[in-house]
């Protein structure tokens, strides 16, 4: 059995946490440009919702990806956990319009309850993937969406609360 000393795992990212305060709505997964992961910032293209690809403004952010639970790996091999991707191939899949869940931190920023979350939009690096949340402004680099708060700091392995158009 593990015990915690300091503080335990913020979640696993993608998954609501806070269930009974989410909107979420059923929607199209584009075929020509999957997610790599659940809990991406996802925008609207020809009715399906895609990755941030680079270049969008903060108006943009149309949804965040959601894991549902429980989840099956649409490959053929098993996905250690917390690191299940979404299909594909398109198809169906859950998108959060308005709640609380946890997303992987990118760029190593410390943040904190209130704080504003950064969607990277250009100049990807190690860590920083087009598309991630980051904690701090990158120049032009990252876009601020309205309504997109930290909930606390993020845990040891970058996992982090988020609040949505709350």
């Amino acid at each position: 059995m593990v015990s915690y000393l300091t503080r335990m795992p913020a979640g696993i990212a993608g998954v609501l946490t806070r269930t009974e305060h989410a909107t979420v709505e059923p929607g199209l997964y584009s075929a020509s440009a999957p997610f790599s992961a659940f809990g991406l910032a996802a925008k609207l293209s020809s009715g399906s919702y895609v990755p941030f690809s680079g270049g969008e403004a903060a108006t943009a952010l149309a949804a965040i990806n959601v894991k549902p639970f429980p989840y099956q790996s649409p490959s053929t091999a098993s996905d250690a956990l917390g690191v299940a991707t979404p299909s594909q191939t398109g198809g169906i899949g859950s998108f959060l319009k308005r709640g609380y869940m946890t997303i992987l931190l990118n760029g190593g920023a410390t943040v904190a309850k209130g704080g504003q979350v950064y969607i990277r939009v250009a100049n990807a690096a190690a860590g920083k993937p087009i598309g991630g949340f980051e904690g701090a402004a990158d120049s032009t680099n990252t876009v601020a969406p309205a309504g997109l708060t930290f909930m606390g700091p993020a845990d040891a392995n970058g996992n982090v609360e988020i609040a949505y158009n709350i």
